[in-house]
């Protein structure tokens, strides 16, 4: 467990925080392309890293992300006008460039220089696989790629991303989609009488008290779940874990087979945009394949994208329609007879418990055994590198892109065989 000062160490990510500070060296996913489709379209308010921030997409196409407020009287630039290069304030018509320079002040005498004296915050930003990214960091320190994921690489028809908004701390979201054990439970069936289970059910049914083993990697690490399977094999569960908030979700090995993973980008201390992508490296998805991933039945969320959600300063509030306020749409009837939760949707069922540990679970609470290593070593991984950064050591993950090109796998082999030769592989990505 954590004492409640390491707890505040691993959650708390405003500016000038530790952990706010080591995020802030990486390339951040802020948006989905979809949100500012085209030049001179309207803004979007946004909050990210417990910042207010407004997006926009200029006349030139080149998307700008900048400090929420205007310079002059504070009012917030999401009302702006998005015209000629630059976003302009309604209050007073003082306009700003996506570098954040004051480019027109109308009500100012036309001789003055005071434009020139003026300027907001702004952040780079790259516009990729699907979403918009920034970094928010020492401009010297900025990495020159970005994580070069598979499912960025892909063709935009391969790929499904979507996001929604969840009301937790960023680091119990990545701990739960690191956590392999909680699979035979939360996601599964109709409980079974663990004592007495029949052959057909999945192995992950079978053995539900898996082992765990970590391996690190130059993206963070593996983390590799083994449970026993017929005829003298172990099925394993192999979870990378990509610093500081990315998982991909074991599937199978058939070369054709979609994958998908999730990102927990925190908004701030107690709230989280999880962007969750679909990849097939092979071919395009199916518009039926599409269609039922957007419909909630998967890792995929059904959300209201547009109902803003102004007490958290954000535009597009991209919210669960299923979600604590309804009680995650719970069937009781159906948690009695058939699903173990009776909630429909893999990340409700996730939301759900994850919420419920409210927005800042306190660790010192807890009791941590055999199958919670991941969660463990992510702690110590991230944590780690916080208090390194204090000490002037700076992260090198950000710094190794290539690194990123990976899978998860979900394999049955031998016992005799070692789980890193018998996955390598199929974690190896193909694009």
């Amino acid at each position: 467990m954590l004492s409640e000062h390491d707890n505040e160490l691993l959650t708390r990510i405003g500016p000038g925080t530790p952990m706010g500070t080591l995020l802030r060296r990486f390339w951040i996913p802020v948006l989905l392309t979809e949100e500012l489709p085209e030049p001179d379209g309207e803004p979007v308010a946004v909050r990210i890293m417990g910042e207010d921030l407004v997006a926009y997409k200029d006349t030139n196409g080149k998307v700008g992300l900048l400090d929420g407020y205007c310079a002059h009287r504070h009012a917030h630039l999401y009302w702006s006008r998005n015209e000629e290069c630059g976003l302009r304030c309604t209050y007073h018509g003082w306009k700003y460039d996506t570098e954040g320079n004051c480019i027109d002040m109308p009500n100012e005498p036309a001789e003055s220089n005071f434009k020139d004296k003026i300027k907001i915050n702004s952040y780079p930003t790259r516009e990729w696989g699907g979403a918009i990214w920034a970094y928010m960091g020492p401009p010297e320190l900025m990495p020159p790629e970005l994580p070069q994921f598979e499912w960025a690489r892909v063709a935009d028809n391969q790929r499904i991303i979507t996001k929604r908004l969840q009301e937790s701390n960023w680091a119990q979201a990545v701990e739960g989609g690191i956590d392999s054990s909680h699979i035979s439970f939360l996601h599964g069936g109709k409980p079974p009488a663990i004592a007495n289970l029949p052959e057909n059910q999945t192995v992950s049914t079978r053995d539900t008290s898996p082992r765990f083993w970590i391996s690190h990697r130059d993206f963070g690490f593996a983390a590799a779940a083994r449970r026993n399977a017929p005829e003298e094999q172990y099925y394993w569960r192999i979870t990378p874990y990509l610093a500081p908030w990315y998982t991909i979700i074991p599937g199978g090995a058939a070369e054709n087979r979609s994958l998908s993973g999730h990102a927990w980008v925190p908004i701030d201390d107690t709230h989280v945009f999880t962007f969750t992508m679909t990849w097939n490296p092979s071919r395009p998805i199916t518009d039926e394949e599409r269609e039922t991933h957007l419909k909630g039945f998967g890792v995929h969320t059904e959300v209201d994208k547009v109902m803003p959600r102004w007490e958290l300063k954000i535009s597009n509030g991209y919210t669960p329609i299923r979600n604590m306020s309804n009680n995650y749409m719970v069937d009781f009837e159906e948690r009695r007879l058939r699903t173990f939760t009776g909630i429909k949707g893999i990340s409700e069922q996730d939301m759900s418990i994850q919420e419920s540990m409210w927005p800042m679970v306190p660790r010192w609470k807890e009791h941590l055994g055999t199958t919670d290593k991941a969660i463990i070593e992510f702690r110590k991984l991230v944590m780690g590198m916080a208090r390194d950064l204090l000490e002037g050591k700076e992260p090198e993950f950000p710094h190794t892109p290539d690194a990123y090109r990976v899978r998860s796998a979900a394999v049955t082999i031998g016992r005799d065989i070692a789980w890193e030769e018998g996955s390598a592989e199929v974690m190896k990505a193909r694009v």
